[in-house]
């Protein structure tokens, strides 16, 4: 299974209570921090509803 590194790069001001939810889920709080999953289909799915906000690298 790959691995993908998400990193929140926008601020969570102004966004949904939500979108910050999924956010913290992710094991995102400041900006610039970062987060190494497991790419699956629940996770891809969160990063889809703020890819606004992050940006994924993926790891092979």
């Amino acid at each position: 299974m790959s691995k993908i590194i998400v990193t929140l790069r926008k601020s969570l001001i102004g966004t949904t209570k939500r979108q910050k939810k999924t956010v913290q889920a992710l094991g995102l709080g400041k900006i610039d921090s970062t987060a190494e999953h497991n790419a699956t289909e629940q996770i891809k799915g969160m990063i889809n509803k703020v890819n606004h906000l992050v940006t994924v690298e993926e790891l092979k």
